[in-house]
């Protein structure tokens, strides 16, 4: 297989960039991009680390987010699975992006930008769910804020189309690494078990 191992090689293959692709990009949160930050739910974190990349989806009952200041974020870190990968390689490597998407929007917001983890009281207890906090947030500081075109969720139809039937399930997931796993026993009870854990 032929790949590309030069960027005058890979230019030579695409047209030039649209301007408004580079207009479009403020190293601040406007007040169009914090209305539309402030209203998603969900985001995907991505980081880079000594192992390599990871890509963690973030959600919340509520902004995914809080807005500080025009280039300042607030993510708490509620209760996952403890394999701290996104946390660990922000320690190590403090470059993150983010894609925020919300239902029914064909159009993603994207930040790159720094980020730190902070254990500080005064920061996690401003978050609470049920009682809880969470023990660390990270605090994300903007360096680029666009908006990414529609053509991928147009492409795609991610909002518009049913899902597909037969797909594997987390159970079956499991089990097909440890055999003995009872797999459907975990798909049946896996609702019940976050219940009380999502926070």
């Amino acid at each position: 297989m032929k790949t590309i191992t030069d960027i005058e090689a890979l230019e030579t293959l695409y047209d030039v960039v649209n301007p408004l692709a580079i207009r479009k990009v403020t190293p601040v949160l406007t007040p169009l991009y914090r209305q539309w930050v402030g209203a998603a739910r969900f985001v995907v974190l991505s980081t880079i680390g000594p192992e390599g990349t990871d890509g963690s989806p973030r959600g919340d009952d509520g902004p995914v987010v809080r807005i500080v200041d025009d280039r300042t974020l607030w993510m708490p870190d509620w209760r996952g699975n403890n394999r701290m990968d996104s946390l660990r390689n922000i320690v190590r490597d403090g470059r993150v992006s983010l894609m925020f998407m919300i239902p029914g929007e064909n159009n993603v917001v994207r930040i790159n930008g720094t980020a730190v983890i902070s254990d500080d009281p005064e920061v996690t207890r401003t978050f609470e769910q049920g009682g809880r906090h969470p023990r660390t947030v990270i605090v994300i500081r903007t360096g680029e804020v666009y908006f990414q075109c529609a053509k991928a969720l147009m492409r795609s139809g991610l909002w518009t189309r049913d899902g597909m039937e037969g797909l594997p399930t987390a159970g079956q997931f499991l089990k097909e690494r440890q055999q003995e796993f009872d797999g459907a026993a975990y798909d049946e009870n896996y609702a019940d078990y976050a219940k009380d854990r999502m926070w």
